[in-house]
């Protein structure tokens, strides 16, 4: 019985793994294929592999400029994140009060609504300041929109440090900026790194405030995916090159981090 549970959870485990992958493998095949090849019926499974569509996204679009928005706007919004939420983190976690629990409840209650409820305030505001098409304006919009989510994170990961590591830190004289650099950094690197990299994610993948803020001059990958839907329809080949283009880059720095990236999901999980 124990054998047929085993095998029956292998089959599952399997077939939801080829269920979430599948949409990735058929991207990158798409990428690949000749428009025609894209949209024949039924689907070509073995095909001439060709860089057409690859070469055409470079040639009728300046990618380097796009990935490099997208690099500034999702570096600097990660680290500006991780400046504010750093602090705020560690005064929740080590200077408790009894509205602490609210505030952070209400922090998370602002990720439960709907971006584009916020879209008409955020826009005029944007306009407002002249920061329309400007990198500027997406770093600020990135940063506000992963703040709570880093706030989380970093608490979660500080209030589990023992409060007696810092006790005997402050007995030796350390102030607020040295027991922060001496003590917890150190402790709370993987929380650290696993939090930054989330949101670096996060940043790189944001497509609504990319869309809806800023075009040609400031636009990230996200707007260069979306210039190959037209009025005539789809141009699925290219359309595939230009997505596989720019998640590439984020899916390989999420491969080689990964084991941070769970150390620091998990911190603090089993005591």
């Amino acid at each position: 019985m124990k054998h047929l549970t085993l095998i029956v959870r292998t089959v599952a485990a399997w077939a939801v793994t080829l269920l979430l992958v599948f949409p990735l493998i058929w991207l990158v095949l798409t990428a690949f294929k000749t428009e025609q090849q894209a949209i024949a019926m039924p689907p070509q499974l073995f095909f001439k592999p060709t860089l057409a569509s690859f070469a055409e996204v470079n040639l009728r679009s300046d990618y380097l400029l796009y990935a490099r928005n997208a690099v500034i706007t999702s570096v600097v919004s990660t680290l500006l994140g991780l400046a504010i939420a750093a602090p705020a983190a560690y005064s929740m976690a080590f200077f408790r009060s009894k509205r602490t629990r609210d505030i952070l409840m209400w922090m998370l209650s602002t990720k439960m609504m709907p971006a584009v409820g916020a879209l008409v305030p955020i826009y005029v505001l944007v306009q407002s300041a002249g920061m329309l098409d400007s990198l500027t304006a997406l770093v600020i919009v990135f940063t506000l929109s992963n703040l709570p989510i880093m706030v989380w994170m970093l608490y979660s990961g500080f209030k589990d440090i023992p409060a007696d590591i810092l006790e005997a830190a402050r007995m030796d004289g350390a102030g607020v900026w040295g027991e922060f650099r001496y003590v917890i950094r150190p402790l709370a690197m993987g929380v650290l790194a696993s939090t930054g990299l989330l949101c670096l994610v996060l940043s790189w993948n944001e497509s609504f405030w990319s869309l809806n803020l800023v075009s040609a001059n400031a636009g990230t990958l996200s707007t260069l995916i979306a210039s190959y839907a037209s009025p005539e329809g789809l141009f699925w080949a290219k359309l595939s090159a230009a997505s596989l283009m720019a998640i590439a880059p984020i899916v390989v720095v999420g491969w080689f981090s990964q084991k941070q990236l769970v150390q620091g999901l998990t911190f603090g999980a089993v005591k």
